[in-house]
């Protein structure tokens, strides 16, 4: 009995129990068995056969390319939904999910794990690590999570607060759990997938925004045990570097900025990919803390290992080559994105490459056996520099460098190309990604003192953003937009392109079928020709999608699927869809006639009206909203909210008593921040005429 889940609980007699009993132990005895095989051979035997999908990125080299082929071009129009799950999620699903032996096993927001019968979407089990409310404002793009690992019979997830935790693939039940955090007060984050790489669990972490040193550590998949750890930029010169490469980073920052008081930086917050042949892990690392060049290193420099690859040991973590995408990062312009192995004929050579599609525009082909550029064409356009020279260095504009005055960034910091899955298809030679540009102002912020600068106007400095720059202060002219880019690596040429409606859209998934999908924003699966771009098919969604779809085989049937459930820092508080249905599982199938869950619209209520407020407050609560609001509620009454509301739609019970919701507010435990000691009442009154006299200002006159 103990194996049956809570979900079966009180809905069956005994008679019916014993009716159910046995195949859920048959499942259930398959998936620990199946799990129990998941090692590096596995990995490695069933990338041939497409059959599952045990790792992130399908494979070591993360190609997100099956070479499954019962689902084509020639039939995919025949595509219906087989079944949907629920996940319970009113965040971002951002995770790829894992499937071994007819199991899925997918992690939502607030890092939850779900194992699913793939081939029925019944649930198996549910884990929750329990994650505290108030860790949700301690992290600056939403409470997500990218998925989770299996090996030798277990499940491994990362929680969002940084835990990294073993859970039984049988049970659902912790095995192990271990703190992946320093304890130095700094606020980091997990939101990334983790790796398992000759025995070890591989994982790093977020939280650049909020100043932090990044790192990359490896645990024994067995214990827990922390085998070996990277850091990725120095730490204070005046004490011992551990080790020669940051010791040599170190010659590459300015110390009159005191840069390790805000940690520095580089987090390794998504992509990290594993050449078994080699021995080599790659990493993808973030942008600088603060992300204003001149406050962190004031008399420049390189600033290594920021927006960087980096090559290391799989088994010890020592250093081995790097390559720094962006030098002196100014921008936010991280180099965290999908990184992918193959080999490519280059002017006549065979060589083993790595591929990225980082946020700074530019598509790059390294040799990953040591390192050495290749070569780097812009895939959207950019104004902060015009091309890299023969050694790999880019070629800056200088405007964009200096920042003095505003600058229309492009791309901005939402990036080019931010998480959202690539793939890879070795018989089209494409990679295929999103492409996008969110339109952004930059200008240094000269007010911006230390980590602890906390000043109106700041954005979000209220909760511990550290950018030391103002964004948005004068208006942007560069247009918004997204796409789906097929993008040839070799001769660094666009071969294709897909016009979505906006920005934020979901990653791909590329098959021997000639075929590559694709969820978006505005709510919608689709399937494209993976020669031609040709839109073949689509399927409604209850929310727009931001995760990568996966596909699987069962009994035979190839099966397609995706977690959608929109969020992400951009999500928060925009949107293109109409619909917020619940986080959901969808699963298609060639002739599959299951019914869609109900959708559910997105409720915007007219703007608010009728608070009382000084008007001459106006001015000083702008700059109170852009230091504790603007990035999770948007403005108010111009944006429409995304997964968390504007408050320009709010009721007006709900703005004329703010400070019930700031001050030890009911809504902490989902993770808004508590501003109890951050805000006092007359900034509160401030922040309310703000919002109510920008509700009046673009109301219609008719109404």
């Amino acid at each position: 009995m103990k194996l049956i889940n809570s979900h079966y609980k009180n809905r069956f007699t005994k008679k019916a129990i014993s009716r159910v009993l046995v195949p859920f132990l048959v499942i259930g005895a398959s998936t620990v068995i199946a799990a129990d095989q998941v090692n590096q051979s596995y990995i490695i035997e069933n990338a041939k056969t497409g059959k599952d999908w045990p790792t992130h990125g399908f494979d070591y080299a993360e190609t997100r390319f099956s070479p499954l082929s019962q689902i084509s071009a020639d039939n995919v129009e025949n595509l219906g939904l087989a079944w949907s799950y629920n996940l319970g999620s009113e965040r971002g699903v951002e995770a790829t999910p894992l499937v071994v032996d007819g199991v899925m096993y997918v992690s939502a927001s607030w890092s939850i794990v779900h194992a699913l019968d793939a081939k029925t979407g019944k649930k198996l089990w549910t884990y929750d690590p329990e994650v505290p409310g108030e860790a949700g404002s301690r992290g600056c793009c939403d409470v997500v999570n990218r998925g989770v690992a299996v090996h030798y019979g277990n499940v491994y997830v990362a929680s969002y607060d940084g835990r990294l935790i073993a859970i039984d693939a049988k049970t659902g039940e912790k095995v192990w759990e271990t703190n992946t955090l320093p304890d130095n007060g700094m606020s980091y984050t997990i939101t990334g997938a983790p790796r398992i790489v000759n025995g070890n669990v591989i994982i790093g972490n977020g939280g650049a925004e909020f100043g932090v040193r990044g790192y990359i550590t490896a645990y024994d998949a067995k214990t827990g045990a922390q085998k070996w750890r990277w850091y990725t930029v120095p730490g204070n010169p005046d004490e011992p570097f551990e080790n020669e490469a940051m010791a040599r980073a170190a010659k590459t920052w300015d110390p009159s900025g005191k840069y390790w008081e805000a940690g520095g930086g580089g987090t390794v917050w998504d992509s990290i990919v594993f050449d078994p042949d080699l021995n080599l892990l790659y990493i993808g690392t973030g942008n600088g803390s603060p992300w204003s060049h001149k406050k962190r290193s004031p008399e420049g420099g390189d600033n290594l290992y920021l927006s960087s690859i980096v090559a290391l040991n799989a088994d010890t973590g020592e250093y081995v080559w790097h390559y720094q995408a962006t030098p002196g990062d100014n921008w936010d312009y991280t180099s965290t994105q999908d990184m992918i192995l193959s080999e490519l004929t280059i002017d006549g050579e065979r060589r083993k490459v790595i591929m990225q599609a980082p946020k700074n525009g530019f598509f790059f082909v390294l040799d990953r056996t040591n390192g050495e550029f290749i070569s780097a064409d812009n895939y959207v356009d950019v104004n902060w520099a015009t091309g890299y020279d023969s050694n790999g260095r880019p070629i800056e504009v200088p405007e964009a460098r200096s920042m003095d005055e505003p600058f229309d960034i492009v791309p901005g910091p939402f990036g080019g190309h931010n998480w959202h899955s690539m793939s890879f298809n070795h018989q089209t030679g494409l990679a295929y990604f999103p492409s996008q540009h969110i339109p952004i102002t930059m200008v240094e912020d000269p007010s911006w003192e230390s980590i602890e600068s906390n000043e109106p106007g700041q954005p979000m400095s209220g909760i511990g953003w550290n950018t030391a720059f103002q964004l948005n202060v004068a208006p942007p002219s560069s247009k918004p937009f997204g796409r789906l880019t097929a993008w040839d690596p070799v001769t660094q040429q666009e071969a294709w392109r897909y016009e979505h409606v906006s920005p934020w859209n979901g990653g791909t998934l590329t098959t021997a079928g000639d075929l590559v999908f694709q969820g978006t924003a505005d709510a919608r699966f689709m399937a494209f020709n993976a020669q031609t771009g040709d839109h073949l098919w689509e399927s409604p969604m209850g929310t727009g999608v931001i995760a990568a779809p996966i596909t699987y085989e069962v009994d035979g049937t190839q099966y397609v699927s995706i977690a959608a459930g929109w969020g992400g820092v951009f999500g928060k508080s925009q949107r293109a869809s109409d619909l917020k249905t619940a986080g959901t599982v969808y699963t298609f199938v060639l002739n599959g006639d299951a019914e869609m869950p109900e959708f559910t619209k997105y409720q915007l209520n007219s703007l608010v009206s009728g608070v009382d407020y000084n008007p001459d407050f106006i001015g000083e609560g702008t700059a109170l909203y852009v230091s504790n609001c603007v990035f999770c509620h948007g403005v108010p009454g111009v944006d429409k909210g995304g997964n968390i509301p504007n408050l320009g739609y709010s009721k007006k019970s709900v703005i004329e008593n703010l400070d019930a919701f700031l001050f030890h507010g009911p809504f902490v435990s989902r993770g808004m921040p508590d501003f109890t000691e951050t805000l006092n009442e007359i900034d509160v009154e401030k922040i309310k005429a703000f919002i109510q006299g920008t509700a009046d200002a673009i109301r219609p006159k008719s109404q």
